[in-house]
């Protein structure tokens, strides 16, 4: 019985020594990105849904991409939606629809952001700085020109478009990643989008948390930006605009030129609050060719 015992325990004590000995599995190595391949003549534009595009505490920031075939560099156009802050999706009518521009020459990107009635201004304007750093973090991979570099949006996409047009970054905090980029773009086009937050109705939708909310508002009006430096921007706007009075893009236009900044105004008469139909895709095309040729 004792030898038994004793042969038991020589036993344990070699499984041990053996398991102490072994070298330990190697942590997994995240994969680079990979770099998609060019596109034959005629195929398909690549297409790639809810890409993440920025992390915040935890929560994904998605988007959905489109290229061209060929081995660029393309242009990239990057649209944010329009909703009050509070509504809509990288997919809806206020958004553009990425193959379309893809099939164009662009690498587009249509973007969803943090609404406001979850989490409260400047998130989503905070969202979309960190989307343009994810384009240039990516222009090797998707073979993007940084140095045109666009941004396409309607109502309150249109806003903050025309606040990173004036504004840049400001006195806003970096959030969801890519923060060695930049976030400098070439030129905006702004649809039915408001510029003086504190004369507009639903202005009172941006409300950031424990701030003085006038001054907030203020803070992101891009019409009190404006300055001879500021990107050029597109403004497409019709008179019959039941949302944004078109007040707001007369005295936009008028700020712009007075600072001798680069823009041009588009005034309808009866589209009212447009979104990016088939004449603002033409109208945008064509700026973008005039301002980065």
């Amino acid at each position: 019985m004792v030898q038994y015992l004793r042969a038991l325990a020589a036993a344990a004590l070699l499984a041990t020594v053996s398991c102490a000995t072994k070298p330990a599995p190697a942590s997994p190595t995240p994969a680079p990105t990979p770099t998609p391949p060019p596109s034959a003549a005629g195929a398909p534009a690549p297409y790639q849904e809810d890409v993440i595009y920025g992390r915040v505490e935890g929560s994904a920031l998605l988007a959905d991409v489109a290229w061209p075939g060929g081995e660029g560099p393309y242009p990239a156009i990057v649209s944010i939606h329009g909703g009050r802050w509070v509504g809509g999706h990288k997919r809806d009518a206020s958004s553009i629809k990425v193959k379309e521009w893809a099939g164009l020459g662009f690498f587009a990107m249509s973007i969803d952001y943090r609404l406001a009635r979850a989490t409260p201004a400047p998130a989503c304007y905070q969202d979309l700085l960190c989307a343009i750093r994810w384009v240039r973090a990516h222009a090797a991979t998707y073979r993007i020109d940084p140095k045109r570099i666009f941004l396409i949006g309607q109502s309150a996409g249109g806003h903050m478009a025309s606040l990173v047009a004036t504004l840049g970054e400001g006195p806003y905090k970096r959030a969801g990643g890519w923060n060695e980029q930049t976030t400098d773009v070439r030129a905006v086009i702004s649809v039915c989008a408001p510029y003086e937050l504190n004369t507009l109705s639903w202005g009172k939708l941006w409300v950031p948390m424990g701030e003085n909310e006038e001054a907030a508002r203020q803070q992101a009006s891009p019409i009190r930006f404006v300055a001879a430096s500021t990107k050029p921007i597109l403004i497409i706007h019709s008179d019959d605009d039941k949302s944004v009075p078109i007040q707001q893009a007369v005295d936009m236009a008028e700020a712009l030129k007075k600072a001798g900044a680069p823009h041009k105004f588009l005034h309808y008469k009866d589209r009212g609050h447009m979104g990016i139909a088939d004449y603002v895709v033409k109208e945008s095309v064509a700026f973008i060719k005039e301002v980065a040729p």
